[in-house]
């Protein structure tokens, strides 16, 4: 009589932290995707950067007198300006949307190591909308250009430094925008906080003062200025605008990090 067998159960390993990363970018890269309001803003950014860039080319073509050997990329640069608003509100929406909807709660069980999922979220939404920001300020330097009559230059070396120079302020401004993201868990709120410190604080407290003109240029809309367009050149430097960028970037993320690994998904 031959004695029973017995079989060992082999739990499966465990994916590596860079297998789970690359998972949930993809998942993530999908779900950006889904999120119709954000592709709205994408499409919004591109109408008002390449618009304006050819606009601008007609307006230097009527006048050329004024902007003869004008570099083209310096025209792309300052429509920047204003378009950097409809990208800092795309990638804020890819955080908020699924707290709006309460996604968030799936989301965590797919993807329970929060770290990771704050990681590829970050990454994702941060990589699309400056890449998106760069492609289009390239599109909007190539329109001005055509429509300039040649008014307008087109070097490689302005437009290297054009697409350094893009790149970091979307890079920065759409970090603080993801990191305010998941630290308020609130899109109005958090869209509010946006517009605040880079657009409306910056403008508005110089007005009260040399000490509330101190204060401005410590928030990220004055480097974000001072980077696009050269102002004010009396009170700040390209050293202190990335600085002050690199810190509210990073701290926002830093802030938005603690609540996801500490709080409740939906608190």
């Amino acid at each position: 009589m031959t004695s029973p067998t017995t079989e060992t159960c082999v739990a499966p390993a465990a994916a590596g932290t860079a297998t789970v990363l690359a998972r949930t970018c993809a998942a993530e890269w999908t779900r950006l995707w889904t999120v119709r309001a954000s592709v709205w803003f994408l499409l919004a950014a591109a109408v008002l950067m390449v618009g304006l860039g050819t606009l601008l080319g007609f307006e230097a073509a009527a006048d050329p007198a004024d902007l003869q050997g004008e570099p083209a990329w310096q025209t792309a640069q300052f429509i920047a300006m204003p378009a950097q608003f409809a990208l800092l509100t795309f990638a804020l929406l890819g955080v908020t949307s699924d707290y709006a909807t309460g996604g968030i709660v799936p989301t965590l069980q797919w993807t329970p190591r929060r770290t990771v999922l704050f990681l590829a979220r970050t990454l994702v939404t941060v990589s699309v909308a400056t890449g998106a920001g760069v492609l289009l300020a390239l599109a909007a330097g190539t329109a001005a250009f055509t429509t300039s009559s040649s008014a307008l230059t087109l070097r490689l070396e302005d437009g290297v430094d054009m697409v350094g120079t893009v790149a970091f302020v979307l890079a920065a401004g759409t970090s603080l925008a993801v990191g305010l993201g998941f630290l308020m868990r609130n899109t109005a709120g958090a869209l509010v906080s946006v517009f605040l410190v880079v657009l409306v604080l910056p403008l508005l407290l110089p007005a009260f003062g040399d000490w509330m003109t101190t204060v401005a240029q410590l928030l990220p809309g004055s480097g974000v200025t001072y980077l696009l367009l050269g102002e004010p050149k009396d009170r700040m430097t390209e050293a202190s605008s990335i600085t002050v960028l690199l810190v509210w970037a990073l701290g926002s993320l830093l802030l938005g990090w603690l609540r996801l690994v500490r709080d409740d998904a939906n608190r």
